[in-house]
C-alpha cells in the first residue's frame, strides 16, 4: 500500500553517541534506548561514533538489531578525543533535531520525551540541566564549580552551569555549529556561543551503567584549560596587568633604596631575600610566557587547517 503524497511524513530525530572502549554495556544500552522508543511517533536515528576504541565496541554494536530506530555506525580512524567525536557525529546527523547522549546512560534517554514538546513549542535548544551532582565525587563537583565560575566571568560567551552535551539542538543550529572551523573544539562553549532560542529541563544524573568513566583528572585540566583559552583572552590580559604591577612595584622598591642611601642610610642589606625575589620574579615571567605560549600553540594548530577528526568508515545498519 503506497502512502498518499499529501500525508506528511513524521520528523527524523537523530541521537550522536560518541564511545571509547564501552564493549562492556554498549548493546545493552542500545537495547534500552530501543525500548524506551517503542510506540514513539517519530523517526529516529541512532548515530554511534566509535572514537578509535583499543576493544570491540563496534562489533557489539554492529551486532545489535535495532526495531525502533536507524542504526548509524562511525568509525573513526583513530582516538581524537569526545569533543571531536561528537562533531563527527553531528556531521553524519541527518535528523530534524539532534540530541548528543553520553553512552554510559548518565543522560537518560526517557529526558528526550520531556524536551520534544519544548522543541515543537518553538524552542531551538532545549538543555539537560543537572539538578545536583550528587553522582559525582566531592572534588569534581567542586572543581566544575570552580571552573564555571571562572569562565563565565571572564569570558563575553555565557555557558549554562551544569550543563553538559545532552541537550535537543534544532537543525539549523547544528548547521550553524557543523560551518564553524576550528579544530579545536569546545563543545560546551560553541553551543553556547550559537545562541538561538533556549529553554532547560532538570534532572538528576544516574550512575555510569557499566564501566568507568575516561575522563581523568588530567583530561579534564585539559579541557577546563581548552574551554578558556577558546572562549577568553583574560589570561593574556592578566599576565599583562600583573607585569605592569610588577614594574611599578620595582620601580618604587628602587626610588626607596636611592632615597634611603641619599639621605645617609646604609647599604639595603638582605641577599637572601633579593635572591627569593628573583626566583618568584622568574616564575611570574615563566607563568606568563606559558600563557602567552597556550594561545599561540592554538593559532599554530589552527593554521594548519587539519580536519577535527579522520572517518575510516560509516555503515548504516
Amino acid at each position: 500500500m503506497e502512502i498518499s503524497p499529501d500525508v506528511p511524513r513524521a520528523r527524523l530525530l537523530s541521537l550522536v553517541m560518541p564511545a571509547y572502549n564501552e564493549e562492556e554495556g554498549i548493546a545493552e544500552v542500545l537495547a534500552i534506548i530501543d525500548g524506551i522508543l517503542d510506540g514513539s511517533t517519530y523517526r529516529w536515528e541512532l548515530v554511534l561514533v566509535n572514537d578509535g576504541s583499543r576493544d570491540g565496541t563496534l562489533a557489539a554494536a554492529g551486532g545489535y538489531q535495532p526495531r525502533n530506530f536507524a542504526l548509524v555506525l562511525v568509525d573513526l580512524s583513530r582516538n581524537f578525543g569526545k569533543e571531536a567525536a561528537l562533531s563527527a557525529g553531528l556531521e553524519v546527523a541527518c535528523g530534524d533535531a539532534i540530541i548528543p547522549m553520553d553512552a554510559d546512560l548518565q543522560d537518560p534517554p526517557e529526558l528526550i520525551f520531556q524536551m520534544l514538546p519544548l522543541w515543537e513549542s518553538g524552542a531551538e535548544v532545549v538543555l539537560a540541566k543537572r539538578a545536583d551532582r550528587s553522582s559525582d565525587g566531592v572534588m569534581k563537583r567542586m572543581t566544575a564549580g570552580w571552573f564555571y565560575r571562572t569562565i563565565n566571568h571572564i569570558s563575553d560567551v555565557a555557558i549554562p552551569e551544569n550543563v553538559g552535551d545532552f541537550r535537543l539542538m534544532d537543525r539549523v543550529v547544528v548547521d550553524v555549529i557543523r560551518r564553524m572551523p576550528e579544530s579545536r573544539r569546545f563543545m560546551k562553549g560553541l553551543f553556547a556561543w550559537a545562541g538561538f532560542r533556549t529553554v532547560t529541563v532538570e534532572y538528576i544524573r544516574p550512575e555510569r551503567l557499566s564501566g568507568q568513566t575516561k575522563f581523568n583528572g588530567m583530561r579534564l585540566i585539559n579541557l577546563a584549560v581548552e574551554g578558556i583559552t577558546s572562549f577568553s583572552t583574560a589570561p593574556l590580559r592578566l599576565a599583562t596587568y600583573l607585569g605592569a604591577v610588577v614594574a611599578v612595584a620595582a620601580f618604587l622598591f628602587g626610588v626607596y633604596v636611592i632615597i634611603h642611601r641619599l639621605t645617609g642610610g646604609v647599604a639595603v642589606p638582605g641577599y637572601a631575600s633579593l635572591a627569593s625575589m628573583i626566583a618568584f620574579f622568574s616564575g611570574v615571567q615563566l607563568l606568563a610566557i606559558g600563557v602567552i605560549g597556550e594561545y599561540v600553540g592554538r593559532t599554530y594548530i589552527e593554521s594548519k587547517m587539519r580536519p577535527a577528526f579522520v572517518v575510516r568508515s560509516i555503515q548504516r545498519l
